[in-house]
This record gives C-alpha cells, structure tokens and sequence, in this order.
C-alpha cells in the first residue's frame, strides 16, 4: 500500500466538509479565475520540509508541556475534584477515557480538564505499520489530487478536469497540466496524479517542480477553487532525503511509545522500501484496511489480465508449433524431392560412361550393407521383432481403453438420488417389520395367557 508522505492541504476534515457535493463534474470549466495574473514558476517558494507527512510531526515544545503531564497524571490517579471517595472512582473513569483516546479529565475544581485525545500516551488503541516509500524526484512535478469523485466519473470527463486546473493556474498558454494516472481509493474517492509542463520562449520545455506547484495550489484562493472541483486533499509525491528519514525514525510519532517505534524499526520487513508508520485509532486501521482491499482487488485485476495473456501466448505458442512441424515436414519432403532431381540429373550426365572404380567400391559396400540388415538375426530380424511387440502393446492398449468407463456427471447425480430413495424405502420396510414383529410377540404372550387360564379352569 502506497503511503505518501506530503504535507496535506490544510485540515482534511476541513477540505471534505467544504469540498463541492459528490456528483457530476459540473464544476469543470467553470471554475473562477480570480486568481489574478499569469502564473509563473520561475522562482520556487522555498517550503522546507513539505513533503513531510503531518503524519509524522512532532508537537511543539510550549512552555505549559510539564503542566499538561502533570495535570494529566493529576486526573488519572488523584483528582481531588469531589474531595470524598468518589475521587477514586473519577480516577478510574478518566483512565478509561485516557485509554480510549477521547473526552475531558476532570480532577481540580479550579484548573480546566484535561482534554483527552487518540494522541496522548495512554491511548490502547495504537499500532505501527508499514508504507512504501516514494522514489519520485522534485524535478518529476508530480503532484497527488484527491477528489471526491468516482473514478468512472474523473476519467469520462478527464479533458475537462485538465482544463479546469489549467484555469486554476491562471491560464498562462507556456503552462501545459498533464495526467499521470488515475487510481481508485476507499469512498468512491479517486486520485489524480498531475504534473504541469512549462515552455520557455526559446522552445525548450521543463517540468515545473512539485514542491513549487503544491505551494501554489496551498494558496487561499487556489485551495478553494480546488475545493470547488472537488479536490479534498493535495500532496507532493517525492522521495524522502537520507536526512528526513533520519529524522522520521529518530523521532517517535505523537502518542507513540518510543519502545514500541524502536520494534517496528527493528521488525522492518525491508527498511530501504518500506518506512512505519503509526496507526491511531479505529478509522485509521479501518482506512488502510480499505485501502489494503482497493489495492487487492486491483492486483487481482492485473494478474486476471495477466493470466489472459499467458492464455493467448500459450495458444499462440501451440499454433507456431504445429507450424514448426508442418514446415519440417515441408522441408523433409523437399529434400526428398531435391535428392531425387540429383539423382535423375547424375544419372543422364553419366549416361553412356563405363562404370567408376570408386563407384563400384560404393555400389558393393551398400550390397554389403543390404544383405547385413537381410539377415535373419542381424538389424531386419531385431526390427521385425520390435515391431511385433510394438502391435501387441497397442492392440493391449486399446482393448485396455476400452474396458474403460465414463459416466456423466448428471447421470451420476440421478444414480445416487435413486440409489439413496431405495435406500430410504429399505430402511421404512425394516422399520415396519420391526413393529409387526412386536405385534406378533404380544398376539402370541396374549394367546399363551389364554390357553394357561384354560387350562387352569378345566383342570
């Protein structure tokens, strides 16, 4: 799973709550260009560690930190908010909250709560996985949209998406936007990777860095024109600097146990590929789980196409081989025909010629070599002997293919249901037997009864 470690374009909550209603493209082309004049990337802001994920920021150092850790401890093990033995049970009841990640400590009366988030350091409900790392350079230009919007959607109306963010830069006919590709995300979301081509005067051609374009769509205005177009979220796809990753691994995430990061860093999987990232909270394990099966299902995508190919190929390769053969056989028959013009052409050119001396030597060894495979226990013998074996193994063969049976699955499926009704109307007939047979025991006891009391009256 693609992890992209770029500075988003401001809050995401915010973006997805002030993006355009999921729907059709009728934002493009008709977006506004209050931008003002031509846009030019000839002097790059210079945005620092921007591709950075906030993922992996740091909290600042304020000055009221050591309060915080001590109000924090306050709440979780002796409010004194109540003064009675409730405290305890407030203790207990902010721990849990603690855990959990979410609502307000309270323990003073006179200090506000401590406001729990997923962030804090007692939170459970943490893990560390792992995220590919980007291996794009700054010079590529490239630059990852996110809309909210089908993929079905951005690629039918992809030329008028292409227009519109050419707008949103201002229009400058040097500026050429280019899509890279297109790939489906969880929600019906789709990313667009972009990069943006600018022409100088004297012809030649560059991409325009992707630090540079992302500050400018991180411009007030431009961020809500993107808004606008349904644009939830920008970031730059570039490859991280040894510093950075330094930087990244040295420092634990927010909330996260530095004990914990340290593991991850020594369960690495493959460290040059892959980089931990921290997962807070349920949505976040509950987006790279979907995430996970978007990326699954369009592996399975790929290796179906793959094993179409490999179909075709193979037939293709059965085809050529039965080719191969028939040329073969094209060319045995032809040699055989040239051997036979050579022979009819040496036999007119040496017409009227008396006998060689080296053709005699030829013609007595091929009588020596004709009566050798004639005789009865040299090669004529053995090859009459090995043809017979070979008949009797054939004719053995085919009576063996023929006492063979094959019986169709259908008339195997009516065999058994038949089979299993006589089996049920065995087992009903047992059952009434068994009780006919009770019923005669107890006609018979009766009839012994009788005839004892018989006997006993006239006796």
């Amino acid at each position: 799973m693609a992890f992209n470690f770029a500075a988003p374009s401001g809050s995401s909550g915010t973006a997805a709550a002030t993006a355009a209603p999921a729907g059709g493209f009728g934002g493009f082309g008709t977006t506004s260009t209050t931008a003002g004049s031509a846009f030019s990337f000839s002097a790059p802001a210079n945005t620092g560690t921007t591709a950075l994920g906030g993922l992996f920021s740091q909290p600042t150092q304020a000055p009221t930190q050591s309060n915080q850790l001590i109000n924090t401890a306050s709440a979780l093990s002796a409010p004194t908010l109540l003064g009675d033995e409730r405290d305890a049970i407030l203790a207990k009841w902010n721990q849990l909250q603690a855990f959990w990640g979410t609502g307000k400590g309270y323990f003073n009366n006179n200090i506000p709560p401590v406001e729990f988030t997923q962030e804090n350091p007692f939170c459970r409900f943490k893990a560390v996985g792992y995220s590919c790392m980007p291996n794009n350079k700054d010079e590529d230009g490239l630059v990852v949209l996110v809309f909210n919007k089908k993929e079905t959607d951005i690629r039918s109306q992809q030329q008028q998406l292409v227009e519109s963010l050419h707008k949103v830069l201002g229009g400058n006919q040097t500026l050429t936007v280019n899509v890279e590709g297109i790939k489906t995300l969880p929600d019906d979301q789709t990313e667009v990777v972009i990069y943006v081509v600018e022409r100088s005067p004297n012809g030649t051609s560059r991409r325009v860095p992707a630090t540079t374009l992302y500050a400018h769509f991180e411009q007030t205005i431009i961020k809500t024109q993107l808004q606008q177009l349904g644009v939830t979220l920008s970031m730059t796809r570039t490859e991280l600097s040894p510093a950075q990753i330094k930087q990244l691994l040295q420092n634990p995430p927010a909330g996260v146990d530095p004990i914990i990061w340290e593991q991850a860093k020594v369960d690495n999987p493959d460290s040059e590929k892959l980089i931990p990232v921290p997962m807070v909270g349920f949505k976040e394990l509950l987006r790279r789980l979907k995430v996970q099966d978007q990326m699954t299902k369009q592996h399975q995508t790929r290796l179906d196409i793959i094993s179409e190919d490999i179909s075709e190929l193979q037939k293709n390769q059965t085809t050529t081989m039965a080719k191969i053969a028939q040329y073969k056989r094209k060319l045995m028959d032809l040699s055989h025909r040239t051997l036979q013009v050579l022979i009819k052409q040496e036999i007119q050119r040496k017409s009227g010629y008396a006998i060689q001396a080296d053709e005699e030597q030829l013609r007595v060894q091929l009588d020596t070599i004709q009566c050798e495979l004639n005789a009865p226990t040299q090669f004529k013998g053995r090859l009459n002997e090995l043809m017979s074996q070979i008949r009797m193994q054939n004719h053995f063969g085919a009576v063996r293919s023929e006492e063979r049976y094959y019986i169709d699955a259908d008339l195997l499926r009516e065999i058994k249901q038949h089979l299993k009704q006589q089996q049920e109307g065995l087992s009903h007939l047992i059952s009434i037997i068994k009780d006919d047979l009770e019923d005669i025991k107890l006609v018979e006891h009766g009839l012994n009864e009788t005839l004892h009391i018989r006997s006993g009256v006239f006796s």
